[in-house]
Parts: C-alpha cells; sequence; structure tokens
C-alpha cells in the first residue's frame, strides 16, 4: 500500500497578492515537504502593502468544506492563521473540539503588515477560551503578544499565553526596536531559548504565515516542538533574504521556494 503523504489543514484567509494567507501556507507547507489542505475564513481586499477590508466566509460553508476534508483525509497537523470573525472561530473551536490529539500551530493573526486590524477587540477574549486551550504551538509577533495577553512583558506575556492552555510560544521579535531579530521560545510553561537573527533591510508580506505553515509542515512529518521550530525559522530568514518584488511601493514577498535556484 502506498505511504500517505503527510498533510496539513490550512484555516486561514486568501490574500489576493499572494504574498500571505492561503498562498503562503501552500507554498511553504508545499516546500517543506508536506501537503496543505486549504479551507478559506475570509476573503480580502488587499495588496502588497495593507488590507483595505475584508469578509468572513459564511460559517456552514466553511465547516462542511473542513468536516469533508477530515472525513476524507487523515491530516496531521491544523495550522490557524487569519480568523476573522466570532462565527469562525466558534466554527473553529468546534473543529479542535472534534479532533484533540491533532497539533495545531496557530497564527494569530491581529494585524495586516500595513498596520489594518484583522479582528475585534472583544473577540481576543474568545480567542483565548477557544483556540489557545488547544494550541500546540503559538507564534505571535510581539505586538500581537502583548494585545492578546494584556501585558507588556514578553516572558510575562508568554506566560500569560501559555496559562490560557498553549503548550509553546513562539515569539518573534521582527516589530521590536533591536539590532538582531530576538525569538523567544517557551515550552510547557518556561522560557526555554532566544534565537538571534540578523535583521534583513526590507519589508516583508506573508513572513508570519511562512513560520507557521513551516512548523506545521515539519511536525505533520514528525518532527518535535523545538526542532520544528529551529528549522522553520532558519528556512524563513531564508525565504526573506532572498525576498522579491511584485510592486513599485509595496513590501517583498518571501520566495519560498529559494532553494530551486541555489546554484545561482
Amino acid at each position: 500500500m502506498t505511504q500517505l503523504h503527510p498533510t496539513v489543514l490550512c484555516l486561514s484567509g486568501f490574500d489576493p497578492s499572494g504574498g500571505a494567507g492561503i498562498q503562503a501556507d501552500i507554498e511553504s507547507i508545499a516546500s517543506m515537504g508536506a501537503h496543505a489542505v486549504p479551507v478559506i475564513t475570509a476573503l480580502t481586499v488587499q495588496d502588497t502593502q495593507n488590507v483595505a477590508s475584508f469578509q468572513a466566509v459564511d460559517k456552514h460553508l466553511f465547516l462542511d468544506q473542513a468536516n469533508k476534508l477530515l472525513e476524507d483525509v487523515p491530516v496531521q497537523a491544523i495550522k490557524i492563521g487569519m480568523t476573522s470573525s466570532l462565527s469562525i472561530i466558534e466554527s473553529i473551536n468546534s473543529l479542535l473540539k472534534q479532533y484533540p490529539d491533532l497539533p495545531v500551530i496557530y497564527d494569530p493573526v491581529l494585524a495586516a503588515g500595513g498596520g489594518t486590524s484583522l479582528t475585534e477587540t472583544d473577540m481576543l477574549s474568545v480567542i483565548q477560551e477557544l483556540i489557545l486551550p488547544f494550541t500546540s504551538i503559538l507564534t505571535p509577533n510581539s505586538q500581537e503578544a502583548r494585545l492578546l495577553s494584556d501585558t507588556e512583558d514578553l516572558k510575562a506575556s508568554a506566560e500569560k499565553l501559555m496559562n490560557h492552555g498553549c503548550e509553546s510560544v513562539l515569539i518573534t521579535g521582527s516589530h521590536e526596536n533591536s539590532e538582531h531579530v530576538d525569538n523567544l521560545w517557551f515550552d510547557q510553561g518556561q522560557y526555554v531559548e532566544t534565537f538571534s537573527w540578523d535583521r534583513l533591510p526590507h519589508e516583508y508580506h506573508g513572513s508570519g504565515c511562512t513560520l507557521a505553515s513551516a512548523i506545521a509542515a515539519l511536525v505533520a512529518q514528525g518532527l518535535d516542538g523545538f526542532n520544528a521550530v529551529n528549522e522553520a525559522q532558519e528556512y524563513s530568514w531564508n525565504t526573506l533574504k532572498h525576498a522579491f518584488k511584485i510592486s513599485h511601493q509595496g513590501q517583498l514577498i518571501p520566495n519560498r521556494f529559494y532553494w530551486q535556484h541555489a546554484d545561482e
């Protein structure tokens, strides 16, 4: 019998620029050797600079798509991105309750790269209650971590997020005013390590999606959290190092298949 290919269920928004959202998930997961089965949470009006508006998909259509896939495909991990509405969060919660043993990698997309909020303030407590307790690895940037925890200090923020039920937290530091990008790794209630990366000179569209999806792909292939996070960071940093432009004014797009041109 043919061995099943490692597969990740992706619950993310659609970005028509192709830089972030579901396309970022699909490309990153494929590049890391797994297969993505995508279910859209929201449609957005955006470019490579910012989101103008968005609309959550119908919750019944969302659940029908996800359930149909999960009845057929034994996925090895779930990756969550933009949740977009209370009804979608509740729908995701119902899925996670049905599959409590699946590892969940959650990138809490709370704002676009250009600053537009992608969630409502009163949804933060719902995320804390309905998604964080099922999250294996949470990957907020420093701004999202502070917002989700209502705590300024990042180590205290991670502790609060783990108290909400997350097994592990990787807080990325690209938004901090620091010479290097310092990503903080916490596991099982404790600070473990700081990963320090050279800060690259540009702004990038879809870096958080790339990192979380790469982690999900590696977890789906059996890697433990620490090694998946370690390898995914190196991969993501290289996608940014080799990023390309599709707009004169916009952010750069991570090159998620940079390794195809390594000889060049």
